[in-house]
């Protein structure tokens, strides 16, 4: 009666304890502030968490109208539902799984292209929907609005839909965003705050839409927590803790020959499930881009100086079996 949906995603984290994890791409120092959040998230606990005013903080505080989801993966499924059924949907090769995941979900019609602005513009229709990553996971290749413009103009003459997910975007330096009636924003705090379990983000554009089909108290007590203390904060932990990543992501590119705009890289390994098996010989997790449709490629994060440093150790001994 009911058949399950035959295409699948995998995504990366540490599902056992013991390991250093490279294969999350989180900011490695935690707010100063959270063991105060968790004690507000238990007072929290006994009611159901409406955020509607800080929903409105939020929206003042990035400079726009805001719809908080739990996390980017809420916001996906909720395009599903107000634009992907029976349209065509443009995804770049060698990026985020969750995006075709869901339009086949919701019936749409995908077509795969370059994950080139200039190229993928060519394969906007009327009416299509395109999603692109910026800063691209998993290489954490970031196009400033310049770069963008094929694609934002392809978009806007033929009255399609950009989704741009900006999962990373607080990862690089002097970023931009382009704005546009056509353009959906997808950002989260999971990433950059380091507390993917807390399950919160947000969409910039469409508002009325997006609220009129989200579930009801989809963040929890403990998303309700983290909202009221990352108003306070003003995003003062990311002005700290930033310039700390940038600078051990300039090291891990000088000693491992890599180069991204985000908080992590790929680097060629030749067999990636072979590297990343053996890297956890070391105590060290990464993460296999096979089901990116790389497996000569491993991705892994920065984290703090001395992890960093094992994880260059790591690599320049195994460097000689592979």
């Amino acid at each position: 009666m009911l058949e399950p949906v035959r295409f699948s995603t995998y995504h990366g984290g540490s599902r056992k304890e013991g390991y250093l994890d490279f294969s999350a791409s989180l900011n490695p120092y935690p707010p100063e502030w959270l063991d105060e959040m968790f004690e507000r998230a238990k007072e929290l606990s006994n009611r159901y968490p409406y955020y509607e005013e800080l929903e409105e903080g939020l929206g003042e505080l990035v400079g726009g109208q805001v719809t908080i989801t739990a996390g980017i993966t809420e916001a996906l499924y909720l395009l599903g539902t107000l634009a992907l059924r029976g349209r065509k949907v443009v995804i770049p090769r060698h990026t985020y799984g969750e995006y075709e995941r869901v339009a086949r979900i919701f019936g749409a019609e995908v077509v795969n292209g370059p994950n080139e602005p200039d190229k993928l513009a060519e394969l906007v229709e009327r009416n299509s929907v395109v999603f692109f990553c910026n800063p691209n996971n998993p290489d954490g290749r970031f196009y400033r609005v310049k770069e963008l413009k094929p694609l934002l103009d392809a978009v806007e003459d033929r009255k399609a839909l950009l989704i741009l997910d900006e999962a990373f975007i607080d990862f690089v330096k002097d970023a931009d965003s382009p704005e546009g009636e056509n353009i959906v924003k997808l950002r989260t705090f999971t990433k950059s705050y380091g507390l993917p379990g807390i399950r919160v983000g947000y969409v910039l554009g469409f508002s009325e839409a997006f609220r009129s089909v989200r579930m009801p108290w989809s963040i929890g007590s403990t998303g309700l927590a983290f909202l009221e203390f990352l108003l306070r904060d003003g995003f003062e932990h990311l002005r700290r803790t930033m310039p700390l990543i940038w600078r051990e992501k300039e090291r891990l590119e000088k000693e491992l020959n890599v180069k991204s705009d985000a908080n992590f890289f790929i680097k060629r390994v030749g067999n990636a499930k072979e590297f990343a098996e053996a890297l956890k010989g070391h105590g060290i997790l990464v993460r296999d881009c096979t089901s990116f449709g790389l497996p000569e490629y491993v991705r892994f994060s920065v984290r703090r100086p001395e992890e960093n440093g094992r994880l260059i150790e790591a690599f320049r001994k195994l460097g000689e079996g592979f």
